[in-house]
């Protein structure tokens, strides 16, 4: 089932990506639309659609399950599988520290995997962080940022959610080289696969109110995701220029 995801992703990006470039190049010419939003969000109308067809998958489907997941899972063991999954994710963050140009944060990210996985008893545990040893969230979207690479216009990819052109590309390298999808055992790697999405969805339970709260919550989750991927690329310090 996660090939079959991996493979959905990867033909959404592509179909978003080809996409956004027909609408770079229909607003970036003469006669463009003026102001910010046309710039950044060339896709609205097309992004609305998918936003909308997000929302009834989660209202029906995601949400429910991670209220369950919340709701009868025992902390404790909400606790083992986040640190569970966190650790499995550890090696490929380290890489991306290196590939950004951060090889004392890719030290650490190796070496946090190495600590969790033996006296953290296969990452059940934390205690790289009891250590010292700082968690770090990288991946390969923000490596393309550190590289130079543009955003590209805002996409809501169906199921996915909010991204960009480059974090969309990123998205299909993050799915495909992930430690998760090394395993060979497929009901294993489907089970993986599917706690990550719940987990994920179970942390978010929180924001629901303030969504429902907004007078455009397109707007709200637009916005926050874009100004938060670019605090990413550069690790909280923003140039002084912008």
């Amino acid at each position: 089932m996660s090939r079959l995801i991996d493979r959905l992703r990867a033909c959404a990006v592509a179909v978003f990506v080809v996409l956004a470039l027909g609408a770079c190049a229909s607003t970036s010419g003469p006669g463009a639309p003026a102001g910010a939003s046309s710039s950044v969000d060339p896709l609205e109308p097309l992004n609305r659609g998918v936003y909308a067809f997000n929302d009834v998958v989660d209202e029906f489907f995601m949400r429910p399950l991670a209220v369950a997941y919340d709701k009868y899972m025992p902390d404790t063991l909400q606790f083992i599988a986040r640190n569970f999954l966190s650790n499995l994710y550890d090696p490929y963050v380290g890489l991306n520290n290196l590939l950004q140009g951060k090889p004392r944060d890719a030290i650490s990210d190796l070496g946090r995997f190495l600590v969790n996985s033996t006296i953290g008893f296969l990452g059940f545990g934390d205690p790289a962080s009891d250590l010292g040893m700082q968690k770090h969230r990288e991946d390969f979207g923000q490596t393309l940022g550190v590289w130079g690479l543009p955003t590209g216009p805002y996409l809501v990819l169906p199921i996915f959610g909010p991204s960009n052109v480059r974090d969309g590309v990123g998205l299909g390298v993050d799915a495909w080289a992930g430690l998760v999808n090394r395993f060979d055992n497929v009901p294993f790697r489907n089970s993986m696969a599917g706690l990550t999405v719940v987990q994920a969805r179970a942390q978010l339970l929180s924001t629901d109110r303030l969504l429902a709260d907004a007078l455009d919550p397109y707007l709200l989750v637009r916005d926050v995701y874009l100004q938060r991927r670019r605090n990413l690329v550069y690790d909280g310090i923003l140039p002084q220029a912008d």
